[in-house]
């Protein structure tokens, strides 16, 4: 009997299910801050109705996101499933979704709910059209028909995303309506984090950060005021969070706490509280994903969660067990790949880097933009870096990274090869190795090939999930990891470009280029590849290895000026990337790359090549 209510219940029509039997709620969220807030302890925030929010409700103190850039991690939100997973862990990017995985409002919808959603999206996939009743900038729950119909409103506001600290037009804008005494003092933050330099432009950046949020706490304040107007303050479950850090270098698109660790607080109406949940005043530990968002929401509403998603409930009647860890992953930023992956508990953060030859802050268009990214670059250029700026600013980052929380929030001191610490990095190791296994991480799986399998798999989680090469996820995850291990790795490499997957054979190949050790069968077996592969990533990664081998320069360059042709677009930016990290080696291919600024639908290749074009010409680094 209780399983046919369960059916009558999710499958209700609207207007079937009154906002008397269950919950309304809302969720405010914010863009690219972290916890800069009075009621996590900042001495300079300036947050009084999200303050009153923590006093009312439940602050979560270890509440991270699964990417530190807006879209993957959306993605992540509204599936309840991982970015590597479904396949949209690339920054613009556009996957194709299985029938079994929906956006959780159309369940919401399905039992009588009202959704909206103001207006964010950034799903990197095209929902269902049942995923919402409304989704535009004056969508509302006001404008249910029924005003006994519960609802699920999303609001999102933009006022902090990095190009308000970047553009001086838009944080004039957003901090319009500051008072003078809600502006801040730059020469008096004492928060400034000890991987920037101090300068008077780095804590002029620092200060727009606070006040951008001051703004948005009004905001948050708007809405609660316009709830209590109602007379449904009582009535409706308030989820206030961020979608990852703090829109600055080293923050956003970085799986550091300054990139993942976000703020999350709830309120939960007397009436709707669950015993031992959303006592006021509560600050709660328990480590949460934004995965975990969207199953929670539904566990709140009474509904389960669909088998297939991966979050967990964390609030409601039905809780789902606790974590262990909380994952995130890195993987193209706009026009530049680093693969990197991340592992956290309460205390410690593991962090793998599968492209470690890549430094910290390659150049990307957007960040390049703004000013604390430029002062990097100054500083650096004199050489007189802060100690913890100077980790940051190296040409390449270690393999792994290791990081104590307690005694180290910035993650400065990496305790990977600190002997006292060998036995938590092997249990850290182990827990990033099964995540990317069970997980089936879709990231260790070149773009150019994922776009390619996507087509015959139907799907972007059916090229894993739905392989008849049961063993392909273990194989690919092993090589992934020898291409940066060093000489050592050199013969299992080797074989590894025989493997029956180009996905594994792009690792091996890659790998033999990370080592650039000049050897005869190491030569021989790049160019094999190059006159017999049939994928174009993987003879790009071929020509890169004979480059850093500085040998058959000439037939290298001639398969990358070629792969700059490609129909394929991705492999087209991946042959951009390896021609512009080749800087003297890539002279001879300077008219080709010329050639593939004409006529070049995306934007990302065309801002790669112009910068190897203007490195060789010694010209500045603009996107003409």
């Amino acid at each position: 009997m209780k399983n046919l209510l369960l059916i009558l219940c999710i499958f209700a029509s609207p207007g079937e299910t009154h906002a008397a039997d269950r919950p309304n709620i809302l969720w405010l969220s914010a863009e690219d801050i972290n916890a800069h807030f009075g009621c996590y302890g900042d001495p300079h925030a300036i947050t009084p109705h999200l303050d009153q929010l923590a006093t009312e409700g439940v602050r979560y103190t270890n509440a991270c996101t699964a990417a530190g850039v807006c879209a993957p991690c959306r993605s992540t939100i509204i599936t309840g499933m991982y970015h590597t997973t479904i396949g949209t862990m690339h920054m613009r990017s556009s996957a194709v979704m299985p029938d079994s995985i929906k956006a959780f409002p159309v369940y919401l919808r399905n039992s009588g709910y009202y959704c909206t959603n103001n207006a964010k999206k950034d799903y990197q996939f095209r929902e269902t059209e049942d995923t919402w009743d409304s989704s535009s900038g004056k969508a509302h729950w006001k404008d249910r028909k029924n005003s006994d119909q519960p609802f699920f409103a999303v609001f999102n506001y933009g006022g902090c995303h990095e190009s308000g600290i970047a553009g001086d037009s838009k944080y004039k804008s957003v901090t319009k309506d500051l008072s003078p005494g809600e502006r801040q003092d730059p020469e008096k933050l004492t928060t400034l984090p000890p991987y920037y330099p101090d300068t008077p432009r780095v804590r002029e950046d620092w200060k727009r950060n606070y006040e951008l949020i001051t703004a948005m706490d009004t905001w948050v304040g708007d809405h609660i005021a316009r709830l209590k107007e109602e007379g449904l303050y009582e009535d409706t479950i308030i989820i206030y969070w961020s979608d990852h850090g703090v829109g600055l270098p080293r923050a956003k698109r970085w799986l550091y706490d300054s990139g993942t660790r976000i703020p999350l607080i709830i309120r939960i109406p007397e009436k709707w509280r669950v015993k031992g949940q959303g006592k006021p005043g509560t600050v709660d530990d328990q480590l949460i994903s934004s995965l975990d968002f969207g199953n929670t929401t539904l566990n709140l509403a009474g509904l389960p969660a669909p088998p297939v998603t991966q979050g967990r409930a964390f609030l409601g009647k039905n809780l789902s067990p606790p974590r262990d860890y909380v994952y995130g992953a890195r993987d193209r930023m706009d026009e530049r790949y680093d693969i990197i992956r991340s592992v956290r508990d309460k205390r410690y953060r593991y962090i793998r880097n599968y492209e470690p030859l890549k430094p910290y802050f390659q150049y990307m268009n957007t960040p390049e933009k703004g000013a604390t990214m430029k002062e990097l670059r100054r500083v650096a250029k004199g050489g007189k870096m802060p100690p913890a700026m100077k980790l940051f600013m190296a040409d390449r980052k270690p393999v792994e990274e290791f990081y104590d929380l307690q005694n180290d929030p910035h993650e400065i001191n990496n305790l990977a090869n600190k002997p006292a610490h060998a036995q938590k990095l092997i249990r850290f190791r182990k827990a990033h190795v099964q995540w990317i296994k069970e997980t089936r991480d879709l990231g260790l799986i070149p773009e150019p090939e994922i776009e390619l399998r996507e087509k015959a798999a139907g799907s972007r989680f059916g090229i894993l999930a739905d392989t008849r090469d049961k063993t392909l996820p273990e194989r690919l995850g092993k090589m992934a990891s020898l291409a940066s291990e060093g000489k050592q790795a050199l013969p299992a490499l080797l074989k590894g470009l025989s493997d029956q997957d180009a996905a594994v054979r792009y690792w091996a190949a890659t790998g033999i280029g990370n080592i650039g050790l000049k050897t005869k069968e190491a030569v021989a077996s790049s160019l094999k590849l190059l006159e017999k592969e049939s994928s174009t990533v993987v003879r790009i990664a071929a020509a890169r290895a004979l480059l850093r081998m500085n040998s058959k320069e000439k037939t290298a360059l001639a398969a990358l000026s070629e792969a700059l042709a490609s129909p394929e677009e991705w492999s087209r930016l991946h042959a951009a990337i390896a021609l512009d990290e080749a800087d003297e080696q890539a002279r001879p291919a300077l008219p080709t790359l010329k050639k593939a600024l004409k006529d070049q639908p995306n934007k990302y290749i065309i801002r790669v090549t112009n910068k190897a074009v203007n490195d060789l010409l010694g010209t500045d680094n603009k996107v003409k």
